[in-house]
């Protein structure tokens, strides 16, 4: 027997890409070019690498699930520069707990929160209730299904800068949520919510008892230098709220570092939840390696490589414009290293057709949504990774206005 809701479990949207493009054949003489996933593709730093490898003989001893003291502290002093915090009130030892990547902590965090046994849902006869963004990243709907939880999706429309409406939430429904997925600098839009939205949300937990998990593991890559995108605990810190409370972030190394394979990022915020959280990590064995910590640490202390990067992208952010300029609409997002453009065909179709046509791969939007009140909002849109190399990216570019001016 195996648990009843992996049936409901959706495939995820590169099987569903890799499905309809095993159908297709390409264009031999053009190199493919992937826009379609997320990986970034720049040089990781390498005194990262260097201090992975030089510690490397550590992979004998095992590693405790709270992590290292040095790391944890690391990542406290990082994050409280960057999103002015109070002096010591993101405490190493309390608010902060190193995780394999944000995919899996996500996930397991929702396990961990979500109480199906809840007296006021049980009164009305229903599951708890998770609410989220819609496109989303995938992670959100299945650890909602598997906690056995109830998922409303919030459309992110044009008309509404690509962010949820949270005036769509009853008041009903947001007594009944125990879980609030927010996703800034979102995925896929790029966009961001704002200081106020972020307290106007934090006041509506306080008042109906819910969690806001807030994912910001792209709030590093942004368009303008200086002018980072604020945070959920930021928040917290403008509202003088230095306890977190019902507060918890998700950042990771994979983006802001280009370390996707290294599985590095943490997760802080309010002390009683980290610390409840901590024991279910400690019997999901999902402990950090030594080795991957101690280059962690090196990765959280520079960020001289970090503006490095936020430049390489803006290069080709800056190079798609240049090149799309009167043929295709595309807007750079505040943040992030993705496009969300409409198309002007079937995001489908035009999937399909570029691919056939000038062997480029993006995704397909409404691959990264569901229909919800007789919409998809990511129906004829792509998302766009801009993480190939640059030469590659402004090859991509070409080849694009090629293909758009074809559909015209």
């Amino acid at each position: 027997m195996t648990h009843p809701n992996l049936s409901q479990l959706h495939p995820y949207p590169f099987e569903k890409l890799n499905k309809i493009k095993s159908e297709l054949t390409p264009p031999e003489h053009l190199s493919h070019i992937s826009l379609s996933i997320g990986e970034p593709k720049h040089k990781p730093p390498q005194f990262v690498l260097d201090e992975l490898t030089n510690n490397i003989q550590q992979v004998s001893s095992y590693p405790t699930t709270k992590g290292t003291e040095a790391l944890r502290q690391a990542i406290s002093e990082w994050a409280t520069q960057r999103f002015f915090l109070a002096k010591n009130s993101l405490s190493a030892d309390k608010h902060i707990l190193p995780v394999n990547g944000t995919r899996e902590a996500l996930f397991a965090f929702t396990q961990a929160v979500i109480n199906p046994n809840e007296s006021y849902s049980q009164s009305l006869n229903k599951r708890p209730l998770v609410i989220s963004p819609n496109p989303f990243y995938q992670i959100y709907e299945g650890a909602s299904i598997l906690a056995g939880a109830e998922l409303k999706l919030l459309n992110c429309l044009e008309q509404n800068n690509y962010l949820p409406d949270f005036n769509e939430v009853t008041d009903a429904e947001w007594q009944r949520c125990q879980l609030l997925f927010l996703c800034s600098p979102g995925n896929p839009t790029g966009q961001l919510l704002s200081s106020k939205q972020y307290q106007e949300l934090i006041t509506l937990a306080d008042r109906h008892n819910f969690v806001i998990a807030s994912d910001e593991c792209y709030s590093e890559l942004y368009r303008e230098e200086g002018n980072p995108p604020v945070g959920l605990l930021q928040a917290c810190a403008e509202m003088g709220r230095n306890n977190y409370a019902r507060c918890v972030v998700f950042h990771s190394l994979s983006k802001r570092s280009n370390l996707p394979g290294l599985r590095s990022g943490f997760v802080a915020g309010d002390q009683e939840l980290i610390q409840q959280f901590l024991l279910y990590h400690t019997y999901h064995g999902c402990a950090m390696s030594v080795p991957t910590q101690l280059a962690s640490i090196t990765a959280w202390q520079d960020e001289q490589h970090v503006i490095e990067n936020r430049h390489q992208y803006r290069e080709k952010y800056r190079l798609f414009k240049e090149t799309l300029d009167g043929v295709w609409d595309i807007q750079q997002p505040p943040a992030s290293f993705y496009l969300w453009a409409k198309t002007p065909i079937d995001d489908v179709l035009f999937m399909q057709k570029l691919f056939s046509e000038q062997h480029i791969t993006v995704l397909p939007g409404r691959f990264l949504s569901r229909d919800n009140n007789g919409v998809n909002p990511g129906e004829n849109h792509v998302r766009m990774a801009l993480v190939a190399s640059l030469e590659e990216c402004k090859e991509a570019a070409l080849r694009l206005k090629t293909f758009i001016q074809s559909l015209k």
